[in-house]
């Protein structure tokens, strides 16, 4: 093979790392788009459905309940058909059970919409991040992923941007209208470019390869109980589902609790919102660096550090939340920042590693599991959160995730326990 040979391929091979990159980025970022507009109109749902402020939580569990159990049950779909195929269908899907949604007036016909789309997207994330870290060599996987996942926030920034302006222009009804169009022309191309190497006969140089077939792993599929007994995931899961509630918390209410707790206007409450996930943007796309520098085969230490400080920007929020806008901003910028990059390498780069260990191809799966399990906490997130803010008003919602944080701060500390007795290395125990 001649130099020139070795340079055309290594070029070739760049290429289709940032191709894939970029596509797999817009494309999980627009599943945000079909998510963030349901807690931009929910002041509106109130008063035109009209609902109490409980049912409005119902429509959260409608949208979380199968997103949670899809994944946690069906997460070898992906494995068994390809993360291209089941990505793309999944993204299309999405797209087509929410495109009415404006036009009903019925709060059952909205669940059920919600329903479909929850069901649709749990497939989204395994799946897109399979693909992706098939391209890169395993040395850089935690760097790759911090910065890939910059899309969640990024994704939900855009949300509540474009949800706002069509509230706003052109009221309630049409806020998923445009964006289901979008989401759905996104599913075709991934559909058609969203490869993995091994469909287009390329070997990723430091990347371990997988050899097991796909028939022998259709017969090998594990079950949830022997992913579960896979060291760290139990720790992991349960970190994830207070990490979710929090963030999920902040998707749902924050706009709701500026507009009728702080008095913001409604474009306000809107906007300010994504301080959170402007704060996640930077955390997620910092954290792989930042472990990788100052916190090498440590960074379960690292990342329970993360969630503390969160914890604690969270508990100053309380605290200063009638100072106004800067001091409010700060607070959730700090608290969205070192709330993403632990949720970020926690639901993604470790139980991929953790299941496509010892060629299990189970990376769908594991990935699943860990964010199906965490988005059990979101599925009850809504009518809890509701509860809460109703008997014990705003803040005592804040309290609920201030203890949630702290608790997912204590299990990833347990965890890094025991990543350090299985002396630093990730094991999968024999089935």
């Amino acid at each position: 093979m001649t130099t020139r040979t070795i340079f055309m391929m290594a070029v070739s091979l760049r290429c289709r790392q940032i191709y894939i990159f970029i596509l797999g980025w817009i494309a999980y970022a627009s599943t945000y788009i079909l998510r963030k507009p349901l807690g931009v109109i929910k002041a509106e749902l109130e008063i035109a459905l009209p609902v109490s402020r409980t049912e409005l939580g119902w429509l959260d569990s409608a949208l979380l309940f199968p997103y949670a159990f899809v994944q946690m049950f069906f997460g070898h779909v992906g494995d068994r058909f390809g993360a291209r195929v089941t990505f793309g269908i999944c993204l299309i899907l999405s797209a087509l059970s929410m495109v009415s949604f404006g036009y009903w007036d019925d709060l059952y016909m909205l669940m059920i919409l919600l329903f479909l789309t929850g069901a649709a997207q749990a497939h989204c994330w395994p799946n897109c991040t399979k693909a992706l870290l098939s391209w890169f060599p395993d040395k850089v996987r935690n760097s790759v992923f911090g910065m890939f996942g910059t899309c969640a926030f990024s994704g939900g920034i855009l949300g509540t941007i474009i949800a706002v302006y069509l509230q706003t222009h052109y009221g309630w009804r049409h806020v998923y209208l445009f964006p289901s169009l979008f989401v759905a022309a996104i599913g075709v191309v991934v559909l058609f470019t969203f490869s993995q190497p091994s469909e287009v006969g390329i070997q990723v140089p430091g990347k371990e390869q997988n050899t097991v077939s796909n028939e022998k792993t259709a017969q090998q599929s594990l079950s949830i109980l022997q992913l579960w007994k896979i060291p760290m995931i139990a720790e992991v899961a349960v970190a994830m589902f207070c990490l979710k509630v929090v963030r999920y918390t902040m998707y749902m209410w924050l706009p709701m609790y500026l507009l009728k707790h702080l008095g913001y206007t409604k474009g306000m409450a809107g906007v300010f919102s994504t301080a959170f996930e402007v704060g996640g943007v930077v955390g997620s796309g910092l954290v792989g660096f930042v472990l990788d520098r100052y916190f090498p085969n440590r960074t379960l230490v690292g990342t329970a550090i993360s969630i503390a400080l969160s914890t604690l920007a969270l508990c100053v929020f309380v605290v200063t939340s009638s100072w106004g806008l800067a001091v409010n901003s700060i607070c959730m910028f700090l608290a969205g920042a070192f709330n993403a990059g632990p949720d970020t390498l926690l639901g993604g780069s470790i139980p991929i590693e953790l299941g496509e260990k010892d060629n299990r191809n189970s990376g769908s799966a594991t990935v699943g599991l860990v964010n199906g399990f965490g988005s059990i906490g979101t599925c009850i997130e809504g009518p809890v959160i509701g509860l809460i803010s109703t008997y014990y008003g705003w803040t005592g919602m804040f309290y609920v995730m201030i203890g949630l944080s702290a608790l997912a701060t204590v299990t990833v500390f347990k965890a890094s326990v025991i990543y350090k007795k299985v002396d630093q290395t990730i094991i999968v125990e024999p089935i």
